[in-house]
């Protein structure tokens, strides 16, 4: 039962963040985006997390994937950071993108901490609202 206990304990405690600075988690996001903007995929390709580069093999496929998939992370108009939140041992950081066209966006960005700082590890789309909303 002690080790059941222990373990447990051990398991929380690798689940949780070890360093919640939101400006940390932010200034990933944004390093991101603004290399998306300069269509620098080598250094946006660097803001993800291992397990995302190993999915996409290479900047090229990866900026190729973001182009296609999610255009209003390449090209935002405007970028607004929404909740940060911790579920699950991970952290999920919203933020609202308008595109080029004035739709809005809320995407949850996946953050996990890493030696060398904070990495996207996943991207979900929210929802899409209208540009009075």
């Amino acid at each position: 039962m002690r080790i059941f206990k222990a373990l447990t304990v051990i398991a929380a405690l690798a689940a949780t963040p070890v360093d919640a600075n939101p400006d940390a988690v932010r200034d990933t996001i944004r390093s991101q985006i603004d290399a998306f903007l300069a269509d620098d995929f080598a250094r946006a390709f660097s803001f993800a997390s291992p397990n995302i580069q190993g999915i996409f093999g290479t900047p090229e496929n990866f900026g190729a994937m973001v182009r296609g998939g999610y255009p209003m992370v390449w090209r935002p108009a405007d970028v607004r950071f929404l909740d940060l939140r911790d579920e699950g041992g991970y952290l999920w950081q919203n933020i609202l993108v308008t595109d080029g066209n004035g739709q809005r966006h809320v995407l949850e960005y996946q953050m996990i901490q890493q030696e060398n700082g904070w990495k996207i590890n996943g991207v979900r789309y929210v929802r899409a609202t209208s540009p009075s909303a």
